[in-house]
């Protein structure tokens, strides 16, 4: 069994800086030696293979995972278990744990209901108050504009 790496989740709204910052630790953190993988979460749709492709036709003949490996690069899909009855949110993160068992740290841009350790990126133009406000569990906020005013 693989242990997971440690995660940290980059949340905030459209537009705060989330991709910004995660691009800044990734570059600071690989300077100082630190292997660092990136997820990006989002709640839309995407089909992330290509129609007509042989691993889309692999996946829509009803392969439970399908990779794809390249020179340069691999893929896996993995679908979302819909016959649970729960979020399988975590799951999904941990079904990443063997190709990032070489990472130190993995930073995940987004999923602001995860129960991991998150960083909220917070702008006063684009909100008036930060998640941090309402939502617990989220460890910092990066601001442009403090002092941060609580109710």
């Amino acid at each position: 069994m693989t242990n997971s790496v440690p995660r940290v989740h980059i949340v905030g709204r459209k537009n705060s800086g989330k991709t910004t910052l995660v691009c800044q630790l990734v570059a600071k953190l690989s300077e100082q030696g630190y292997r660092v993988a990136t997820v990006k979460h989002t709640h839309h749709q995407h089909e992330l293979d290509t129609p007509g492709k042989d691993s889309h036709k692999h996946r829509s003949s009803g392969a439970t995972a399908v990779g794809i490996v390249t020179p340069d690069l691999t893929a896996v899909f993995v679908p979302r278990d819909r016959s649970l009855h729960s979020d399988d949110r975590e799951m999904r993160y941990r079904t990443l744990d063997s190709a990032f068992s070489g990472c130190d740290v993995v930073l995940v841009e987004g999923d602001l209901h995860t129960t991991a350790p998150r960083v909220e990126v917070w702008r006063k133009e684009i909100t008036e108050q930060p998640y941090a406000t309402k939502e617990a569990g989220i460890a910092v906020v990066v601001s442009d504009d403090f002092p941060l005013q609580t109710a």
